[in-house]
């Protein structure tokens, strides 16, 4: 049997868009749009109803914004990822919206390929986040380290190092010389003492903590 499609909630307060984003998906295989929404609240009453995989968040948007929409879907039981659209990528809404718990985050203007592939990417547990523009947006909301590392081992921060700085988890394998195995583990023990839910959140902790500069030891 076919693996089951991508179940996807959009919302965005300009139906024009909306519509535009839905008959994209509408015509890619794998990918199904159950529910609309113009609203941030709307936006969280249908999460809260569908069995959803990604939800695509306006950052703004009237009646709840997107960063207290995003706070309130991934605080929900089987929550669904969520892919923030914005118009500018230097935007103190769109780090919030990542430290509320979103995956990542797109230029509405992409191509239309690039969002099918973020929704993928999302969908699959991946974050989606750029290191360039990672980098730009937090230096611009983040004068000082904000996060404490206590309890983190000395390796556990050379490999939260290394995710801060956007590579892979078989980068991190080479760089460090360690097992998939041993770097899964890393990752998972660094969730739990960081209260991260995703790799997108790792990211931001690493920046808060300031580690986007820091160099792994040889």
């Amino acid at each position: 049997m076919p693996p089951e499609p991508i179940r996807v909630l959009l919302a965005d307060d300009e139906p024009e868009y909306r519509a535009t984003v839905r008959t994209l998906l509408e015509v890619t295989a794998g990918i199904e749009v159950v529910a609309e929404a113009g609203t941030g609240r709307a936006a969280c009453d249908l999460a809260a109803r569908h069995r959803l995989d990604v939800a695509v968040l306006d950052v703004r948007m009237p009646d709840l914004d997107g960063i207290a929409a995003t706070r309130r879907i991934t605080a929900l039981p089987e929550a669904p990822r969520v892919l923030v659209l914005t118009t500018f990528d230097l935007d103190a809404a769109v780090y919030e919206t990542l430290r509320a718990g979103a995956s990542g985050f797109l230029l509405k203007d992409v191509p239309p390929p690039r969002l099918v592939d973020a929704i993928r990417t999302v969908a699959a547990g991946e974050a989606l986040l750029a290191p360039t523009v990672t980098r730009r947006l937090i230096a611009d909301f983040l004068r000082a380290p904000t996060r404490s590392l206590d309890g983190v081992t000395a390796r556990e921060r050379e490999v939260l190092t290394l995710i801060t700085r956007g590579l892979s988890n078989a980068e991190i394998e080479e760089a460090l010389h360690l097992s998939r195995h041993t770097v899964k583990t890393h990752i998972g023990h660094l969730r739990a003492k960081l209260s991260t839910r995703d790799r997108a959140q790792l990211v931001i902790a690493g920046y808060e903590a300031g580690l986007a500069d820091d160099r792994p030891a040889p």
